[in-house]
């Protein structure tokens, strides 16, 4: 705010003397505040707002602070030394005082105690935002707690909360000849048609848990404890919290806003368009619609992310577009709408210190214009019209519905004899029998017509997957495992894009329908527009996952990270079998949330370990990730090979109320951290975790310490530990200990060799290999001759022989042998070929066969070919590329006729 001598003072008095009856009233009737004003002392005015009920009675002490409030807000505003922001806050904060000194006064006079306890208001609307209007009444819901609220002289504590909140209408809202102090609105309370004015506790946690309709978590966006027993309030909110902010998407409450968005339009009476009689608030493009589209897409996606959770308006919208959800410039024009309107709004009622919203007709809008810097109102209303129909295009399209789309009345057998699939034996009885009861998920009325209207889109999808028949399987085991249909139902009616995703997901990624089979909450990781994004970087993630939840405890953390885990690799899966990445990036995304997960649950087990054997000081675990894990390729169905590891003195002891050795410690603690990845829990599984690459295997202790690992690396370790070394990496520890873990794996790397001796080494582990674990089918790249182990060997081989291309990531470290002239290019496009297949295929083809039809086309398509013989094709000149390296390298021919 600039100081008040930077602006026109005088120019505003004479604006609002000349154009607002009100505010020309008022100047006359507080002459020493209008002297203040004329000469731009603000801090002095308002000094004069705090000290001009000095003496009197609480209610005519408000109402005249009230009235001097206004007219120092109105001046400043017009001399334009305060923002709208700056207006709003200072109202808001005078709701609060005026609301809080009338809960006081009617406790001293019910209870005879200088005591507020269990008496709270919690504020709603443009109050509850710190928004509130110039001429604005309130809207709190008056609480109570009948447990802690003094009882009165002759009334129990219902009664006394009653007598308490007709005692603070009367003193806010009674018009006398001091004026009022707020209109006191208390129709926003549980069920206000049967509850009385105050609500006990109890019964308000009861409705909003059982009864309380869409409207309410709207309004609750906004909801603050501003009164009363304010800390009391807000163990309320928290309560309540998860009625406002829903992890799980309810599109059966998302329809029901959209009856809302209807009936907002349908509701207004006034003007249809902009000029006299029209409604800023209510009209089309007012800013009502703004508030609205601000609260839709936050009911809608702030349950999972809290970010979006603002109750201010336009901090809303542009966290809105800096999540993605809406756009930039969207959010741009209607916080500058929404700011341009209120102001407006506030001038209509600077007039008569009326709570209107209508633009007036005549002389008064010249009079407004005026007021508001305009030389007509014709000026006026062309200043407003953009910002009008910037907010009516966003509302118009804020969500798309099915209102006009009735539900399906043709019989199920009609809609599948129409349909493609009208072949498959008994198809009719089949889809009968899901409407039939047998399912949860179709059982209520509401979720089956929701459905009908999805099944002809449903049969077509199904009808051209590949496998139709397993389809439909999958589809029946998903409807079996939902205990409600309606909102995923509706979701899809609504989503047709959504819709073509889903058919995808069950037709052709068999381990994708799986997870939606376990955990149908997951189709709600599809509705933003992230959905199609790479995951954000391991410390974003890892932050997310170990956000706190409320009352949240490790159970609550183990199962948070699952949860974003599982929306992480769900998307991404959809992602591939979408052809919206390359597969080398998702394999990179799958690797990048794994150790997102592992930070997260190495944390979260250090702290809660820590509180009962303390820490070991001077070490820490480290957890060193190798194969696709240390190469940042995973796939959807990768475990994560891991070594446990400590730094410091292994013969050192904790210091917690129950001690332990660290190399115990450390043992223990790693089973734990095993634990947290690897053991399901109320969210489901997580990871298989694959720990028989530490020192000496399985019989060897879990975790070791770095100096006992560096020294078993030098002196015991086999040649095929070596090669796994190669591709190993830290993926969780202080950057101290990534260090020294680095230092000891490059030692180990780069120590010398006998070449020959290597070669006999890598050659006859590669044959017993081939021997014992064959291919499992055509698709298994990995195993099969001149595929992706061999791929594998040659590369350990020379990084191992020559101390060249030490990079645990298999592409780079082939575009550096290359690079070095020790391979061939077409050797690392076979790598990268063939990657991008097994990702795709672990997927589309878990069995590893060639899938028929689309699911072909799609593993073709993920690998850049157009059908699967192309697909095939490709394969052979790949593992014969390999085939041809192996021989230059190795001086052996390597078979690939498997």
């Amino acid at each position: 705010m600039a100081s008040g001598h930077d602006h026109d003072w005088p120019g505003a008095i004479a604006r609002a003397r000349t154009n607002a009856p009100f505010l020309a009233r008022t100047l006359d009737r507080l002459p020493e505040l209008a002297d203040l004003l004329r000469a731009g002392d603000v801090d002095a005015a308002f000094d004069y707002c705090a000290k001009a009920g000095a003496g009197a009675e609480r209610g005519v002490a408000l109402r005249r602070e009230r009235l001097a409030l206004a007219l120092t807000l109105a001046i400043a505003d017009l001399a334009g030394a305060y923002s709208l922001d700056d207006v709003i806050q200072r109202l808001s904060a005078f709701a609060d005082r005026a609301l809080g000194q009338a809960i006081a006064e009617a406790a001293r006079k019910r209870t005879k105690l200088d005591s507020v306890d269990g008496f709270f208001a919690i504020a709603l609307g443009k109050h509850g935002a710190r928004e509130l209007n110039y001429s604005s009444d309130i809207d709190p819901i008056l609480l109570f707690d009948p447990d802690v609220l003094a009882e009165g002289e002759r009334s129990g504590p219902a009664d006394t909360a009653q007598r308490m909140a007709r005692d603070i209408l009367r003193l806010l809202s009674d018009h006398t000849e001091e004026g009022y102090v707020f209109r006191v609105d208390l129709r926003l309370r549980p069920a206000a048609e049967i509850t009385p004015l105050a609500v006990s506790v109890n019964a308000a946690l009861s409705h909003y848990e059982s009864a309380a309709l869409a409207w309410e978590r709207a309004a609750f966006i906004r909801a603050r404890s501003a009164a009363g027993d304010i800390e009391r309030g807000e163990r309320f909110l928290a309560t309540i919290r998860p009625f406002v902010w829903r992890r799980s998407v309810d599109f059966g409450t998302i329809d029901d806003i959209a009856q809302l968005r209807l009936r907002i339009r349908e509701a207004y009476s006034g003007e249809p368009e902009l000029g006299p009689g029209f409604d800023l608030k209510r009209g089309r493009g007012g800013i009502r619609e703004i508030e609205f589209f601000a609260q839709t897409h936050q009911l809608i996606h702030g349950g999972r992310d809290p970010r979006l959770r603002s109750s201010d308006t336009r901090a809303a919208l542009f966290a809105l577009a800096r999540a993605d959800i809406i756009a930039e410039e969207t959010a741009g024009k209607l916080a500058a709408a929404y700011a341009r309107l209120r102001v407006a709004e506030h001038r209509i009622q600077m007039l008569e210190d009326r709570q209107t919203h209508t633009i007036p007709s005549g002389d008064a809008l010249e009079r407004l214009a005026h007021l508001d810097g305009f030389v007509d109102g014709a000026s006026l209303l062309a200043d407003l019209e953009p910002h009008m129909a910037a907010t009516a295009k966003a509302f118009d399209g804020l969500l798309t519905t099915s209102e006009n789309q009735p539900p399906s009345e043709r019989p199920v057998r009609e809609m599948v004899g129409n349909s493609p699939l009208a072949t498959q034996d008994n198809l009719a009885d089949r889809v009968a029998g899901w409407l039939d009861g047998r399912y949860r998920s179709l059982r209520s009325t509401d979720a089956q017509t929701a459905f009908r209207r999805l099944l002809p889109r449903l049969l077509e999808g199904l009808a051209q997957s590949p496998e139709p028949d397993r389809a439909l399987v999958r589809l029946e085991r998903l409807l079996d495992a939902m205990p409600s249909g309606i909102n995923l139902f509706r979701l899809l009616e609504a989503r047709p894009a959504l819709l073509d995703q889903f058919l995808a997901i069950i037709t052709l990624a068999p381990p994708l329908a799986n997870d939606l089979a376990l955990r149908p909450a997951l189709i709600d990781a599809l509705i933003d527009r992230s959905a199609l994004d790479l995951p954000e970087d391991v410390p974003n993630l890892r932050r997310r996952m170990m956000r706190a939840e409320p009352h949240g405890n490790y159970e609550a953390l183990l199962d948070r990270i699952r949860v974003v885990t599982g929306e992480q690799r769900f998307a991404l899966g959809v992602q591939l079998i979408g052809g919206v990445h390359d597969p080398l990036d998702i394999a990179r995304g799958f690797a990048t949330v794994a150790e997102a997960a592992m930070q997260a649950a190495l944390a979260g087990t250090v702290a809660e370990f820590e509180r009962a054997h303390g820490q070991v000081e001077g070490s820490e675990l480290v957890i060193l990730g190798l194969g696709r894990l240390g190469g940042e390729a995973l796939t959807h169905a990768s475990d994560l090979d891991i070594i446990y590891l400590f730094t410091g003195d292994h013969t050192a002891e904790s210091d917690g109320e129950r001690p332990m050795g660290a190399t115990r410690y450390f043992n223990r603690l790693a089973q734990r951290v095993s634990a947290a990845l690897s053991v399901p829990t109320a969210e489901g599984p997580l990871y298989d975790v694959d720990t028989r690459l530490r020192p000496q295997g399985a019989q060897g202790p879990l975790a070791v310490s770095v100096e006992s690992f560096a020294r078993y690396q030098r002196e015991s370790a086999w040649t095929w530990e070596h090669m796994a070394l190669a591709r190993a990496r830290v993926v969780a520890g202080s950057y101290a200990a990534r260090a020294d873990v680095d230092d000891i794996i490059r030692e180990v790397l780069c120590a010398p060799r006998d070449a020959a001796t290597l070669r006999d080494d890598v050659l006859r582990m590669r044959g017993e290999m081939a021997t014992h674990k064959p291919a499992k089918g055509p698709l298994d790249v990995k195993l099969l001759r001149g595929g992706l182990v061999d791929i594998e060997f040659i590369l350990h081989f020379l990084q191992l022989r020559d101390h060249v291309a030490l990079d645990p990531r298999l592409s780079s470290a082939c575009d550096t042998l290359v690079r070095a002239g020790h391979l061939p290019r077409a050797f690392a496009n076979a790598h990268d070929f063939l990657t991008r297949l097994i990702v795709a295929a672990r997927l589309l083809a878990p069995d590893l066969e060639v899938p028929p039809g689309a699911a072909g086309a799609a593993r073709g398509s993920a690998s850049g070919c157009e059908d699967t013989r192309a697909l095939l094709h490709k394969v052979e000149q790949a593992r014969q590329e390999v085939a041809r390296t192996w021989c230059d390298v190795f001086d052996e021919k390597l078979e690939t006729d498997q």
